[in-house]
């Protein structure tokens, strides 16, 4: 029993920090990133050609943070798991919105079906609106149906990019 538990409460609290962070991240995106912090984010919605954007600073201090609770670990058992928890997210982070969504790796994968799709799908729909206010769809790793993003767009009245939903088109299509 003694051994389970020993398996359990570190898989429980990396598990659980992954889901608090995909909250964490959709809350501070939405309200953070899209408000008092859109001087960095702001980055991230124009067209750029560089490898890096402002916007990647949002990810030093997550990853800064993730370090300091290493740090502490070393000497609190449950909180070094609470950062390989919060390092798996960033992987994840990584692999799905700078990877698969914004193509910042050197080959293009647009997903065709299932899951991969309407991630990638619902970030583009983030995306297709200019500016800051009336997106939707914040989160990194789940994404509301499409068809409730759709409406959720038409709802807040915005103005859509009509050349990003034409692009994301043309990128599926392709």
């Amino acid at each position: 029993m003694d051994a389970v538990l020993h398996f359990l409460i570190p898989a429980a609290l990396v598990l659980g920090t992954v889901a608090f962070m995909e909250w964490f991240a959709a809350w501070s995106h939405e309200h953070i990133m899209h408000g008092w912090g859109w001087g960095w984010h702001r980055s991230h919605h124009e067209p750029h050609d560089e490898a890096l954007e402002q916007n990647d600073l949002y990810a030093v201090v997550f990853g800064v943070f993730a370090t300091g609770l290493f740090v502490v670990g070393a000497f609190v058992w449950p909180v070094w798991w609470i950062a390989v928890g919060m390092s798996v997210y960033g992987v994840l982070y990584f692999v799905m919105h700078d990877g698969l969504v914004h193509q910042r790796w050197p080959f293009k994968h647009v997903p065709r079906r299932g899951y991969l799709k309407r991630v990638y799908q619902a970030h583009r729909l983030h995306h297709a609106v200019e500016g800051r206010e009336g997106c939707v769809s914040f989160g990194f790793v789940y994404a509301e149906p499409v068809d409730q993003l759709v409406k959720k767009l038409h709802d807040n009245k915005q103005g859509l990019d009509a050349q990003a939903l034409k692009n994301d088109d043309q990128a599926q299509s392709g």
